[in-house]
């Protein structure tokens, strides 16, 4: 059914003339005429009689007024929900208990006005792919994986780079240092069940062995972080790297410590990645925002591989 017919019927009815429905709609009277006449012959029924006094409904025109007043409303929604800001800003956090997600609830006290849709997506594939298709309007990465240039399309900021931690039981030898060296750590077994091949924080671990020599063991089933809580907490030989600012809860029994490492801190490298050319306005909105709130990246003292964008 032709939608600009229907709203020409309408404004008929409500200018209550073909003449006062064509200055309505800026057309002339002729088409008005004709797009009545395509309506009609769409719906098999006669809808208006003419007479001196005008344009008058019948029985048929009576009966079709109410439903064709609610598929324009209708139309009227269906456009209005693809406007720019006129829907929720969507953006990929990876994970509920990530720095990400971290970043976003700072944005949210700052900007409630700005409705959110937070999703989480595993891969960095289905993540760009959403980019590019408008599935998400945003998503935190760590860019760009060697061999993985990003399209020429996405967009990136480096927005944080999130320290690591060492994370022992209370009976590992490194369990009373306030502080450890990455030097430390060598020959020490570094437990992270979950890494998977191909991941861009995979990429980052292999390069973090690789610069420092060190031993991280991927091996086991990943039961999710409550498991891995409860092997380093009673495992005294293997202990786990913990992003700064993963928010954790564990048993006050359980005795783990959350220590520092230095010279250099390893960080993980966060960047905001978007398509180029998407219009929703909340995405300048919070871009402006990390730009005032992120606290910077390349730290003297730090590390993070080469292969990061942007430095």
């Amino acid at each position: 059914m032709d939608l600009e017919a229907v709203r020409t019927f309408v404004a008929v009815v409500d200018g209550g003339q073909f003449q006062h429905a064509a200055a309505d709609l800026s057309i002339t009277q002729q088409a008005v005429s004709k797009r009545i006449a395509g309506l009609e012959k769409d719906l098999a029924a006669r809808l208006f009689t003419r007479t001196a006094r005008g344009a008058l409904l019948t029985i048929d025109g009576q009966a079709f007024l109410p439903h064709a007043r609610e598929l324009l409303r209708v139309a009227e929604r269906a456009v209005a929900s693809v406007l720019p800001g006129s829907r929720p800003l969507r953006v990929d956090v990876i994970a509920s208990r990530s720095a990400a997600s971290g970043l976003m609830r700072g944005f949210h006290r700052v900007h409630p006005e700005v409705e959110l849709d937070v999703v989480m997506l595993f891969d960095i594939e289905k993540a760009v792919a959403a980019l590019l298709s408008g599935a998400i309007d945003a998503t935190f990465r760590a860019v760009a994986v060697p061999g993985r240039p990003l399209p020429e399309d996405i967009a990136s900021v480096r927005v944080l780079d999130e320290p690591l931690q060492l994370l022992t039981g209370p009976d590992h030898v490194l369990a009373g240092a306030r502080s450890v060296t990455v030097a430390q750590l060598a020959g020490h077994r570094i437990w992270m069940p979950g890494i998977v091949p191909g991941t861009e924080w995979a990429a980052y671990y292999d390069d973090l062995v690789a610069e420092f020599d060190l031993t991280i063991e991927a091996t086991g089933p990943n039961f999710g972080s409550d498991a891995l809580l409860d092997t380093i907490a009673d495992t005294p030989a293997l202990a786990t790297f913990m992003s700064e600012e993963t928010r954790l809860v564990w048993p006050a029994g359980h005795g783990l410590r959350r220590i520092p490492v230095t010279g250099p801190t390893p960080v993980y490298p966060h960047s905001l990645l978007w398509h180029r050319g998407n219009p929703h306005p909340a995405l300048a909105t919070l871009r402006a925002h990390l730009a005032a709130t992120a606290p910077g990246h390349d730290a003297p003292g730090t590390w993070a591989p080469r292969w990061v964008t942007p430095r």
